[in-house]
């Protein structure tokens, strides 16, 4: 097979190019090249896609498959894709569940209605960046698209740094705030599952939407934490709380505590998505365990979370050290 990638130095693109040159697929990665590296025997063309001309080393190509994980200016997938039209039979956009219009179900499934958006557009807020992008990805390629509704994504070379949060705070030890239930169900995809899921179904010619995570209560906040401290060896002790006092005093989930949403919390939906019909495609998701130690092992090699390839930073997620402390010490002993 012959992928053309555009971007990947990233955190999803970096997976599925990796995978890709694990079955020895030819892989052509297309990218600005100015963040991360490309592993060996891969092709580099240089281009930005946000600029006049920016696609033109795409030109005379031909290749089999092509994966996209733009979220920026829906205009650039648009661009991207009608480029592409006659040089590949399949797109892949990697898209995401943010792409569904509120209020969001429990259970939601790809059928649920998307945010209105605009294929053409300059720019817009993140759901409207993704759903522009399943618009012009469609547009070009019909049901030769495929639309992949990721959620949460953990694992090696996260670049938001949710589950490294988790592992540098329980690696420091200490009492860390855990935030309860331990057997809430979480829902997220290792980005490896990920990108072996979409080229397998890439190199098969499906289309459609598919949401493309692992089942609610694949793990737990518990099994997620206690992971943790296993991969890391730590003596920290893990304070369970219950969500109420922690909601009272201000605590955004998802943010301030990575990962976690309590049952009843408006953005519930983040982990209770309907997602049978990637399972009966043929997802399978490791167990949490090997997500949480390999990601503790890749951490420590690079040392920090590393920069989002070629987008914003955002704003950095995870409770400071002194606002824990202040909540830990509210919590019975």
């Amino acid at each position: 097979m012959r992928l053309l990638m555009l971007g990947g130095t990233g955190f999803v693109g970096g997976a599925v190019v990796a995978e890709a040159v694990r079955r020895d697929w030819q892989v052509t990665v297309f990218n600005r090249g100015v963040h991360g590296q490309a592993p060996p025997g891969v092709h580099r063309l240089r281009g930005d896609r946000t600029m006049p001309d920016g696609l033109a080393a795409l030109a005379g190509g031909e290749w089999d498959l092509v994966v996209d994980t733009w979220d920026g200016a829906p205009r650039a997938v648009r661009d991207a894709a009608s480029a592409l039209a006659g040089a590949v039979p399949h797109y892949v956009y990697v898209s995401s569940g943010s792409v569904y219009a509120p209020p969001v179900e429990l259970g939601t499934g790809e059928e649920a209605p998307t945010v209105a958006a605009d294929p053409d557009a300059d720019d817009g807020d993140y759901p409207e960046n993704k759903a522009g992008g399943e618009l012009a990805a469609t547009r070009e390629f019909g049901d030769r698209a495929l639309l992949v509704r990721a959620g949460l994504i953990l694992g090696p070379g996260e670049d938001i740094g949710r589950l490294p949060w988790w592992l540098n705070r329980i690696a420091r030890g200490g009492d860390v705030l855990a935030p309860g239930p331990r057997d809430l169900p979480i829902q997220y995809v290792d980005v490896r599952d990920l990108a072996n899921w979409l080229l397998d179904r890439g190199a098969e010619g499906v289309g459609g939407a598919y949401n493309v995570i692992g089942r609610t209560g694949h793990a737990t906040m518990g099994e997620l934490l206690d992971a943790a401290v296993a991969a890391t060896g730590s003596g920290a002790t893990l304070r369970w709380a219950a969500p109420e006092p922690i909601l009272a005093a201000g605590v955004v989930p998802w943010n301030d505590l990575p990962v976690w949403v309590p049952r009843g919390h408006e953005y519930r939906w983040l982990q209770e998505r309907n997602v049978e019909r990637a399972y009966a495609a043929g997802l399978v998701c490791r167990p949490v365990t090997e997500t949480v130690a390999d990601t503790w092992r890749w951490l420590r090699e690079v040392g920090q979370v590393p920069a989002r390839a070629g987008r914003p930073a955002r704003a950095p997620v995870g409770l400071a050290p002194e606002r824990e402390a202040t909540l830990l010490a509210t919590l019975p002993a």
